[in-house]
């Protein structure tokens, strides 16, 4: 979808002026009660990440031997289970809030080594280094840009619009979105290796060499961690942990798809194409990020366990801003677009996964949905061009 007709080029430099503004003064304010934030979340997430690898420690004390009483499973069950959900928060606490947002620069300016993006590795089986340039570098830029970010083409797995040309393997769209899901850290570390383009000779063997080593390395880190030493230190209950781990690993993994896609793919987002996208100005730029991207209401805590990706709109906006000010700008960002009379896609959790789903299911089949894709208006002209302008705040 282009630019919206009724606005001209004026009303577009204008509105990006002010959204400027906006990024510049909190930019300009970031301080100690932003460092307090981020470092009480660190705090958190160790005790998170201990106290459920000691709940979960603790409830193989609880399992029934031979000759003991069933009742003994009625103790172990909710001590294990608490001691997963309770380490799954741990791993999706250190994914969302802290490592996305450390691994996007938010945090640079305190000069906090534990917490610089060119230092950071996170609780992932993709490295971060590969991550960055496909995540702050590809979308970031290219946000719902076909052809360019590889994120709004369902992770190159999925069909999720009427403008990707179908494929007889997209009937598969729910079974791959479901598995998708589950296995989501390794769905983002294989994207980021774009096999693809070595399969089509796109991209040479060598190039890929040292990106697949990387990979290959980062995920024995993560397996040596969660599926050998923690299961070890249990002794006998070996598999016990291992299993437990894994299941952390799951819950985190069906969390951060759930915010990632109803993020990007509830019936209201709009895509480009590249010819829509050339020559794009800044303040264009700003408009495609609004366009692009779905917030999701809901309280505190739930943003702060979204890594306030739930403020999608303003994430996109301003990625490199601490995301606990997110929230503050969200008001401010909305009485803008009802200003130049641009869509502020926000809603319930379960509205925009209901519609998510709803876009899964129907792009499994051929054809054009209007109801999820809209004709396009026409195009509003441009003025200044500059493909520099084009990089992310």
């Amino acid at each position: 979808m282009p630019i919206p007709s009724h606005l001209t080029p004026a009303d577009i430099d204008a509105f990006g002026a002010q959204v400027e503004a906006i990024r510049n003064e909190v930019m300009a304010d970031r301080g100690e009660r932003d460092a307090r934030y981020i470092r009480r979340l660190l705090t958190i997430h160790r005790c998170l990440e201990i106290g459920g690898r000691l709940g979960i420690y603790a409830s193989l004390a609880l399992l029934p031997q031979w000759g003991h009483a069933l009742a003994s499973w009625a103790l172990f069950w909710p001590v294990m289970v608490l001691g997963v959900l309770t380490l799954g928060a741990a791993k999706i606490l250190e994914n969302m809030e802290i490592g996305h947002n450390v691994l996007h620069a938010q945090w640079d300016w305190l000069r906090d080594p534990e917490i610089q993006s060119g230092r950071w590795e996170w609780d992932h089986v993709c490295p971060s280094d590969q991550w960055k340039h496909a995540h702050n570098v590809k979308h970031h830029t290219w946000t719902n840009v076909l052809g360019k970010d590889a994120d709004v083409a369902g992770y190159g797995l999925l069909r999720m619009f009427s403008g990707q040309r179908w494929k007889p393997f997209n009937l598969g769209n729910p079974l791959w979105a479901l598995l998708l899901a589950i296995f989501f850290e390794w769905g983002i570390a294989i994207q980021e290796l774009e096999l693809g383009r070595v399969i089509k000779g796109r991209m040479k063997w060598s190039v890929l060499r040292p990106m697949l080593l990387r990979t290959r390395a980062k995920i024995w880190r993560q397996m040596r961690k969660d599926y050998l030493l923690y299961p070890l230190l249990a002794g006998p209950f070996f598999f016990y942990v291992a299993g437990a781990n894994a299941v952390a690993n799951i819950v985190r993994n069906l969390w951060t798809y759930l915010i990632i896609f109803c993020g990007h793919f509830p019936m209201d987002v709009h895509v480009f194409t590249k010819a829509e996208v050339e020559n794009e100005t800044r303040a264009h730029w700003y408009v495609r990020q609004l366009l692009g991207s779905c917030n999701i209401s809901g309280g505190k805590l739930f943003h702060i366990m979204s890594g306030n990706l739930s403020h999608q709109i303003e994430h996109h906006l301003f990625p490199d801003m601490p995301s606990n000010r997110y929230g503050e700008v969200a008001p401010r960002v909305r009485a803008l677009c009802e200003q130049y009379r641009l869509p502020y896609h926000t809603g319930s959790l379960t509205r925009q996964f209901g519609t998510t789903v709803l876009r899964i299911l129907r792009m499994s089949f051929p054809g054009y949905s209007p109801y999820l894709d809209s004709a396009p208006p026409p195009r509003a002209p441009r003025t200044r061009a500059t493909t520099e302008s084009t990089t992310p705040a």
